[in-house]
């Protein structure tokens, strides 16, 4: 009697995950499908806020810094710069991430990989947000 029958769990001889992956319900990237999911929802919302940026970067078309700061500088326009930052910002780690899982086989290059990845969105993330921010509390 094997392990699956004592528990009243069938085996499927056509499966391709690992006990370990089995148990820990997760597929061959060890994440189970969270990226997967996290990544359409800020596919989703990314695509929601580019009419509205859209508009906003029109609105600025020919105007100088200071009516450039003032359109930015609203509260109701500011929020969704801001918005429009973290989706597309959470959606390009992620993105990119898959990329690299996939593709480089090398775990030290991967992990460096990673890790810029990580640092260089964050690095992008915080500079827009800074910015907006700034422009936003008139300073």
């Amino acid at each position: 009697m094997s392990i699956h029958e004592s528990h009243g769990k069938p085996h499927k001889a056509s499966s391709m995950r690992t006990p370990l992956g089995r148990v820990r319900h997760l597929g061959a990237s060890h994440s189970g499908t969270g990226d997967f999911w996290r990544q359409r929802i800020t596919a989703v919302a990314t695509t929601l806020l580019i009419v509205p940026v859209i508009v906003v970067v029109m609105m600025l078309l020919g105007r100088n810094q200071a009516g450039a700061a003032q359109i930015l500088g609203s509260p109701p326009i500011a929020i969704i710069m801001l918005l429009f930052i973290i989706a597309s910002s959470w959606h390009m780690k992620i993105g990119m991430q898959v990329v690299i899982e996939d593709y480089i086989h090398n775990e030290k290059l991967k992990l460096a990989s990673i890790m810029a990845n990580n640092f260089f969105t964050i690095v992008v993330a915080l500079a827009s947000i800074y910015a907006i921010l700034k422009l936003s509390s008139g300073v």
